[in-house]
């Protein structure tokens, strides 16, 4: 079977460097183009995959160019709202034979973090977020967090409980964002890389899943997966739970 081509967008950057070293160094991929701030994407033009870590401003138009000229995509850019994911929807659902897989994180680690804080949100009625990244970060809450939240959240509501216990009035916004009624802490810190602590309550304990990823090669054989599971699978992907198996 031929090498599969891959693009990288954000080259440049310390997540789209990484791409380029992880691509280079697995069986049966091989870089195909590179495009970094202000440069021509047309670099990356006789791709399969483009691999996308830009920036939430960029990344709408880096999806437009790339599946109008059929190039599967892998993203791990967050800020992708309810209209833009169904924007992605309606261009994969135009261009029937290219995949797109947008994830929040491809740490195992963190999606692991993940179900299991929804597995336990069921059986605690307080429930907060913690999140850490460096201070380079664009978003805040961070996609991982929101992800989050929002599982927990769908399994309370499944569980029958109401909302979270907060009898705070004045907080001057030291409360922090709320995800579907989760509240989530943003932490901006030299030093980091990413980071989240899912803290669950109840009367007499607390359980406290936590994730921490302290070099960008922790999310390699997450993005080297799908690139692989892309080319393959039509349609949007979300999340990389069903490429691992998860």
């Amino acid at each position: 079977m031929a090498n599969i081509g891959v693009g990288i967008f954000g080259a440049g950057g310390k997540m789209g460097s990484e791409v380029v070293r992880a691509v280079s160094a697995a069986d049966g991929l091989v870089v195909a183009g590179t495009v970094d701030i202000g440069e021509s994407r047309e670099q990356v033009v006789d791709a399969k995959v483009v691999v996308d870590f830009t920036h939430p401003d960029a990344v709408m138009e880096n999806i437009e160019w790339c599946v109008s000229r059929g190039i599967h995509m892998v993203i791990g850019t967050t800020g992708f709202s309810a209209e833009r994911l169904d924007r992605v929807r309606e261009l994969c659902a135009a261009n029937a034979d290219l995949g797109v897989l947008i994830a929040s994180n491809f740490s195992i680690g963190a999606v692991l973090m993940m179900q299991f804080a929804a597995k336990a949100a069921r059986f605690y009625p307080s429930v907060e977020i913690v999140e850490l990244h460096h201070p380079n970060k664009a978003d805040a809450p961070s996609g991982t967090s929101a992800t989050t939240a929002q599982k927990v959240a769908a399994a309370r509501a499944v569980a029958g409980l109401g909302p979270v216990p907060d009898a705070t009035v004045h907080d001057d916004g030291a409360r922090g964002a709320v995800v579907d009624g989760i509240h989530i802490h943003g932490v901006r810190l030299m030093g980091l890389v990413a980071h989240q602590e899912v803290l669950l309550g109840a009367a007499g304990e607390t359980l406290t899943i936590r994730h921490d990823s302290f070099d960008r090669a922790s999310f390699m054989p997450g993005v080297v997966a799908g690139i692989r599971h892309v080319v393959e699978h039509p349609g949007l992907t979300l999340g990389i739970e069903s490429v691992l198996g998860i």
